[in-house]
């Protein structure tokens, strides 16, 4: 695949301690964004580094889950991430030093062992815990909805005539 770029920008104004600052994205979802520094909380309303780095952890997280499942050979119908940034001051200061994801997700028939090796494989996998190189801990529920069938992969065109089409979808 074709490498691509992504882009943000930032506008800040002031100093650090009584500034703030504005994000657009390229994609246009924030669009002129208040944010204000991350070790002020309750200063001002906005987002800021920490909570964006989660953000973008948690979907990312998500994004993959969704990808390890379905090599897995399962369709999961919802996963719920939070993705808990901890900032420390330490002598060289404000630090992000780690991050924790909460994951509940809802997979039809998954085996609760092959949903655990499913996260554990996302959280390496995905992008933005590559990128952080930090630690990275875990906490992964699987809802019950239905008896564990694993569908191996490959096995969903011959199972199409007997599953739901639901079942099946690789959305």
């Amino acid at each position: 695949m074709k490498p691509y770029t992504r882009t943000a920008s930032v506008v800040w104004e002031g100093s650090h301690q009584h500034g703030e600052g504005a994000i657009t994205t390229q994609s246009a979802v924030l669009k002129k964004a208040p944010y204000v520094a991350g070790n002020h909380p309750g200063r001002g309303k906005g987002t800021n580094p920490p909570e964006l780095i989660a953000a973008a952890h948690a979907s990312s997280f998500s994004m993959a889950l969704a990808n390890e499942l379905g090599h897995a050979g399962y369709c999961p119908e919802q996963i719920d991430t939070t993705a808990t940034v901890t900032m420390e001051h330490v002598p060289a200061g404000w630090t992000m030093t780690g991050i924790h994801l909460d994951v509940i997700a809802c997979v039809p028939r998954a085996a609760q062992c092959d949903f655990i090796d499913a996260a554990v494989r996302a959280k390496t996998s995905c992008s933005i815990s590559r990128l952080l190189h930090a630690k990275v801990s875990m906490f992964a529920k699987l809802k019950r909805r239905g008896a564990a069938v694993r569908l191996p992969p490959g096995s969903r065109r011959k199972l199409s005539a007997v599953l739901p089409r639901k079942a099946i979808s690789t959305n």
